[in-house]
């Protein structure tokens, strides 16, 4: 069997993993949702570890999905003891997601220490952004402290570039003259301008919450709102809660946030239903506009994710509504985050 990365992707509840050998290829993948009464660590235990055991000798590395690396980590990183006390100084960046990914890592580690462990962060792509478009306009003492636009959704962003671009070099194209948008359409959901394979303006900002309108995230509110409800008396944590938790196509609705139950219901003439769509897909193509002019152009929108991959609605009313776009091409990527990971991983070994 050939040498194998096992991949390690992490939710708020939830845990996916694979095996991916040095072709890309990969023999085993599983995923959990965690039950109410079960712990991760539980779950990793006595559902990933037994699951893993026919493959340990031939495991060479272990690699972390992180969502976070703040402005300390901008590629794929050996994680030591340094790098895992940042990680804990990161937690305070994504509350719902670096602390199961350093759960984890620490299960991994003690699974099995001789192995190397890495971290791929979902800001890294991003981190090429520009100022311009990384930059909020706060002042200088606060963006001092690190408040700016880091964006997410890296790793499946990067795997859309490097797939993309690998087409248009079989097709005898320049992939340094491709202007894309990356268009990741799921439960979260974010777009990124990648111009020659560099990303330089994204969509999702300080924190998963800004940009489109996602399964129950709210997507770009006026701050105005929020200062209103503060006012009325909402806490730090039930806005929060109602942001993150509540709003998107399931606030919208009001029955759900998955886009399937939102097409049928809407089918059906529920006026909730077709209102989260109407604003879904609104708030879908200003963002791609913006997108198209951070790039001067697009050659190339390329769908991904539940929605972008699986949704053929929203596919035929894209292309009707962007034909005003020249030339547009629009492809389907199938997302494929734990392929990118082991890729990134392996790369960053070679060269270290």
């Amino acid at each position: 069997m050939q040498d194998l990365a096992l991949t390690i992707n992490l939710g708020s509840s939830s845990l996916k993993a694979a095996l991916v050998d040095s072709t890309g290829a990969i023999p085993w993948h599983g995923g959990r949702s965690l039950q109410p009464d079960e712990s991760l660590e539980e779950v990793l235990e006595r559902w990933l570890a037994p699951a893993l055991e026919p493959y340990r000798k031939s495991i060479i590395l272990v690699g972390h999905r992180v969502v976070h690396g703040g402005e300390h980590f901008t590629a794929p990183t050996r994680i030591d003891d340094q790098v895992e006390t940042t990680l804990q100084e990161l937690v305070p960046l994504a509350p719902l997601h670096n602390p199961p990914a350093l759960k984890g890592l620490a299960w991994a580690r003690d699974w099995a220490p001789d192995l190397p462990q890495w971290a791929c962060f979902d800001t890294a792509f991003h981190s090429t952004l520009p100022a311009a478009a990384s930059t909020y306009a706060l002042p200088a003492e606060l963006r001092q402290r690190g408040f700016r636009r880091f964006g997410f959704h890296g790793i499946n962003h990067q795997h859309v570039a490097e797939t993309v671009a690998g087409q248009w070099q079989q097709q005898g194209r320049d992939p340094k003259k491709l202007r894309l948008i990356s268009a990741h359409l799921g439960a979260g959901a974010s777009l990124a301008a990648i111009q020659g394979g560099r990303c330089i303006d994204t969509t999702m900002g300080y924190t998963p919450l800004e940009g489109l309108v996602m399964a129950s995230r709210c997507g770009s509110v006026d701050p105005g709102l929020l200062l209103e409800l503060m006012r009325e008396g909402i806490g730090a944590a039930q806005l929060a809660d109602l942001l993150q938790q509540q709003a998107g196509l399931k606030g919208l609705s009001g029955l759900s946030g998955d886009m399937r139950d939102i097409r049928e219901q809407a089918a059906a003439g529920h006026q909730g239903a077709q209102l989260a769509l109407d604003v879904f897909r609104q708030r879908l193509l200003q963002l791609i506009g913006a997108m198209a002019a951070s790039l001067q152009g697009v050659d190339v929108l390329a769908l991904t994710g539940g929605i972008g991959e699986h949704d053929q609605a929203l596919r035929s009313e894209l292309e009707e509504a962007l034909a005003w776009l020249p030339n547009l091409e629009m492809v389907i990527v199938q997302a494929d985050e734990e392929g990118m990971i082991a890729r990134l991983c392996r790369r960053s070994a070679a060269v270290g």
